[in-house]
């Protein structure tokens, strides 16, 4: 590896125009925002060293290897937030750059380009949601100190914002232009006498300098050249530079790898997609990652699941586009299974339960309606009860998580062609030190959960399995929080000693429920007793909804409330302990003063 002769932000950048520099495949998404490219070009007109760069010199013989992206030049988060793959003429080496992607194409739009991101509050699908932006140096005015910490006024504007005032006046230079002036002097001053700027104002001319300081006569751009044609080597040095800042995920690396192997999909466009599929295909919202849908390509296809260079074979490659159609259905329909449970991106523990369960609908080529038909449906329930009993058991989709896997991968294999094996999944689960069973001490930390916890929703559901949770249901307190105000509770006759424990037990599982969503927003503050005369037709609906949700003597008012909080603890204990399997003493529970 070689250092590299320092070159000027103009040289390099005309040096990726006439596409001399290009991005291979192996690097992330362009992921920088405004501000970020704002502070990178203040750092250059103050002189600051911006960081070294990789690069990779790729011969002709090596070149035709990989595949290559060009730099973004015009950055639209809607229509053209990603870089378009490259040509390289047969014959042709490149150098390909390994670290400073994101500074590199900073410069880039900052100079030559232009940023669009959506405007705060405005629709996806509105005309002008997406205003072009260039990057502004205000020539007559430092920036506001409070400003990110920048000295130059650097801005990201529309023409419009850029323009001359009434007067005439136009304090607003576009960065790249300053590639046009021919020289300092006469050049600079006619630039800005042009824009009604006092030329006496000697500060508008030190700032205009300084911009073109830093693009044309500052030399930050230092590089490493590394020459060897090894591919396993250059991997390894591009994984260890991005062990600094943003880390490159395996996700990163394996979908880099598998863009320059697959022969007839784009890899990065197909995981691109189905992970925006499968996040809002549902009902419910999730936040799946690339690391999961790769994870689960691996399953599927029989590959070792770990994210290890030697996996990344062309063979493995070639096994993981073949089965692609099978990953592609089997997520999506996994995805809208945990949909129906009513899990979302708010409640979901464990964003790697989807991938058994993904690889369970692969092994029995389940289709759509395993999602809906009732020949189904108990089938649904086995696969409901394992994932909610996983999600709340501490400690399963930790550590270990490959091994994990695997068992399942083989276990799901070898005894689910005709039905989730729930049974044989625990027993190998457990065998390396998995098990879903729960002790009393566990029981009593979920009956502790609270309001809004990640695991609140997924153990009420566990507690009252009788839900279509294929529409709207929200987490609802039995006595409304609003009521639960030192003074409210004192003016509602509550003893002030017994306040704290209010306070205390009011966000807790015993005091919450699972109440359709339009029903929870018709509730509002309104005590229990009340909202249930109103909200069953008769006396035999209200109390069967009562005895399904552990809420026998429901109390009229709040000074009944710790009594009440204490007795449906005790049933929602003994209902966990049963479901879960817990067969040791219950432990001594702290319960409320009464």
């Amino acid at each position: 590896m070689t250092f590299q002769p320092a070159v000027t932000v103009e040289k390099i950048l005309g040096q990726i125009h006439q596409k001399k520099y290009l991005l291979i495949a192996i690097q992330r998404e362009f992921v920088w925002s405004p501000d970020q490219v704002r502070t990178l070009f203040d750092s250059l007109m103050r002189g600051y060293p911006i960081g070294s760069f990789l690069l990779w010199n790729v011969t002709p013989d090596s070149a035709g290897k990989y595949t290559y992206y060009d730099f973004l030049t015009d950055y639209h988060e809607k229509d053209a937030p990603y870089a378009n793959k490259a040509i390289v003429p047969h014959g042709q080496g490149i150098v390909a750059v390994l670290d400073g992607q994101q500074r590199l194409t900073a410069l880039n739009i900052g100079v030559y380009g232009s940023y669009a991101e959506k405007k705060k509050y405005a629709w996806w699908n509105s005309s002008n949601a997406f205003p072009v932006k260039r990057l502004y140096l205000n020539v007559m005015a430092d920036a506001d100190p409070d400003d990110l910490g920048l000295r130059y006024d650097l801005k990201f504007l529309t023409t419009e914002d850029a323009a001359a005032d009434a007067s005439g006046h136009s304090a607003w230079f576009r960065v790249g232009e300053v590639l046009g002036l021919a020289n300092t002097g006469p050049a600079m001053m006619t630039a800005l006498q042009s824009r009604g700027i006092d030329l006496n104002h000697l500060a508008s001319y030190e700032r205009l300098n300084a911009l073109y300081e830093a693009l044309r006569s500052f030399q930050p751009i230092n590089a490493y050249l590394e020459e060897g044609q090894d591919a396993d080597k250059v991997l390894d040095i591009f994984v260890r530079v991005n062990s600094g800042g943003t880390t490159l995920s395996s996700s990163d690396l394996l979908l880099s790898l598998a863009t320059n192997q697959w022969t007839h999909l784009d890899a990065r466009e197909e995981v691109r997609s189905l992970v925006q599929q499968i996040n809002t295909n549902g009902s419910q919202d999730f936040a799946f990652s690339k690391d999961v849908v790769l994870k689960t390509a691996l399953m599927i296809a029989g590959i070792d699941l770990r994210f290890r260079v030697s996996n990344f074979t062309a063979v493995n490659m070639a096994k993981v586009e073949s089965a692609w159609p099978e990953v592609r259905s089997s997520l999506l329909g996994a995805a809208a299974l945990l949909s129906s449970f009513g899990l979302s991106a708010r409640n979901l523990t464990a964003d790697s339960v989807i991938i058994p369960i993904a690889h369970y609908l692969s092994v029995r080529d389940l289709g759509d309606s395993y999602l809906q038909s009732t020949h189904h449906a108990a089938d649904r329930g086995l696969v409901r009860a394992w994932v909610i009993r996983s999600l709340v058991k501490r400690g399963i989709w930790g550590s270990g998580l490959d091994t994990l896997l695997g068992r399942l991968r083989s276990v799901i294999g070898e005894s689910g062609q005709h039905g989730f094996p729930g049974t044989p999944i625990e027993s190998a689960m457990a065998a390396i030190g998995k098990s879903l069973v729960m002790t009393s001490f566990e029981v009593d930390e979920l009956l502790g959960l609270k309001y809004g916890g990640q695991r609140t929703f997924p153990v009420l559901t566990l507690l009252y399995p009788g839900l279509d949770l294929t529409h709207s249901f929200h987490e609802d307190h039995v006595f409304a929080k609003s009521r639960f105000t030192g003074k409210r509770l004192i003016s509602a006759g509550i003893e002030p000693s017994d306040v704290p424990a209010y306070l205390d037990r009011v966000d807790l599982l015993p005091n919450l429920q699972l109440l359709p969503g339009l029903v929870n927003i018709e509730k509002q503050a309104a005590l229990p007793a009340h909202w249930l005369s109103t909200a069953f037709a008769n006396d035999d609906e209200r109390h069967q909804y009562l005895h399904q949700n552990d809420m026998q003597g429901l109390p009229i008012n709040l000074d009944e409330f710790l009594d009440f909080y204490n007795q449906r603890r005790d049933r929602m204990n003994a209902r966990l302990r049963a479901i879960l399997g817990v067969s040791e003493p219950p432990s001594t529970a702290e319960k409320s003063p009464t």
